[in-house]
C-alpha cells in the first residue's frame, strides 16, 4: 500500500507536481487561446459560458494551484501536490465504480511516450475485474489538423490504450504514437462503434481531447491534465469532465507507476 505521504513526496521529487517543467508562459497562452476559443486548446470541449482570460486563471488556481496574480509572467508554473492527491482520490473512485458495475471503459491518449504504461496498469486492473476494456476501430485512418498541414494517423492499441501511429509506422504493440490534442480519434472511435452497433463505452480514461471529446458527446471521461491544459478543468468545472487531475504530463513513463498503484489502491483494485 502506497500511502499518501510517500505519493506526495514522490510527486515533489519526480516534479509532477510542485514547481513543474511546464513554463508560465505557456500556461498563460493557453488560456488566452482558450479565451478566444482557438480549437486547439479546446480540445473538442465547447464551453457553455464564456471564459475570459482572468476567469482561466482564477479557475486554474483553484484547481491546479497556478499562482493566480496575472503579473506572474515567467518561470516554472506550479501545481500543488494537495490538489493532486485529492483528485487522484476522485479519480480512484471513479474506477471503482466502473469495476462495481462491470462498465465498459475505453482508455486513450494523447502522450504515448509518457503516459501509456499508467493507462496500461489501470486497463489490465480493469479488465481482471470483470470490465470489458473496449479497442474498436483499430486502423482506422483519422485526419488531424498539425502545425505541418493535414495528416493522416492511424488508430492503434497498446494493452487496450488507444493512440494514433504517424504515418508510415507500422510496428504493432510498440509506444512510438502521435503526441496530439484532438478529439477526432475518440469522435472517430464511437463513431466506429454506433455504425456497428456496438458496446459503448461508460466511461473513457485518459487525457487531452480523449477526455474532452467524450465528455461533450455526453460520457464520463476522467484524465490527467497540466497547467497548460485548462480545458479539462473547464470540463470539470461545467460537469462535462468528472475529474481532472493536475499533474505534470511529460515527465519520465516510470514516474507515473506510483500514481497507477496509488489510485488502484483507492479502488481496491491492486494486482
Amino acid at each position: 500500500m502506497l500511502s499518501t505521504g510517500a505519493l506526495r513526496a514522490h510527486l515533489l521529487a519526480a516534479r509532477l507536481a510542485g514547481p513543474v517543467a511546464t513554463p508560465r508562459e505557456t500556461s498563460l497562452r493557453s488560456y488566452r487561446l482558450f479565451a478566444a476559443r482557438d480549437p486547439r486548446v479546446l480540445l473538442g470541449l465547447d464551453p457553455e459560458r464564456s471564459w475570459g482570460e482572468r476567469d482561466l486563471l482564477g479557475l486554474m488556481a483553484e484547481k491546479c494551484g497556478v499562482s493566480d496574480d496575472p503579473g506572474h509572467v515567467s518561470g516554472p508554473d506550479v501545481i500543488d501536490p494537495e490538489r493532486t492527491l485529492v483528485a487522484l482520490g476522485a479519480f480512484g473512485e471513479r474506477l471503482a465504480g466502473a469495476a462495481r458495475r462491470g462498465a465498459p471503459v475505453l482508455f486513450g491518449t494523447g502522450h504515448p511516450h509518457r503516459l501509456l504504461g499508467f493507462y496500461s496498469g489501470l486497463a489490465d486492473a480493469l479488465s481482471a475485474a470483470g470490465c470489458l476494456v473496449l479497442t474498436p476501430a483499430q486502423g482506422r485512418c483519422v485526419d488531424i489538423t498539425t502545425r505541418f498541414g493535414v495528416r493522416t494517423y492511424s488508430i492503434d492499441y497498446v494493452r487496450g490504450v488507444a493512440l494514433v501511429r504517424e504515418p508510415g509506422v507500422r510496428v504493432p504493440g510498440s509506444a512510438t504514437g502521435a503526441h496530439t490534442h484532438s478529439p477526432l480519434p475518440v469522435r472517430a472511435v464511437l463513431e466506429e462503434i454506433v455504425g456497428a452497433r456496438g458496446v459503448l463505452p461508460e466511461l473513457v480514461v485518459g487525457d487531452h481531447g480523449w477526455v474532452c471529446g467524450a465528455g461533450q458527446l455526453g460520457i464520463e471521461a476522467i484524465g490527467l491534465a497540466d497547467t497548460d491544459d485548462p480545458a479539462l478543468f473547464v470540463g470539470e468545472a461545467e460537469g462535462r469532465v468528472s475529474v481532472a487531475v493536475p499533474v505534470d504530463d511529460a515527465v519520465r513513463s516510470d514516474h507515473y507507476r506510483p500514481l497507477a498503484r496509488y489510485v488502484l489502491n483507492r479502488a481496491a483494485l491492486s494486482q
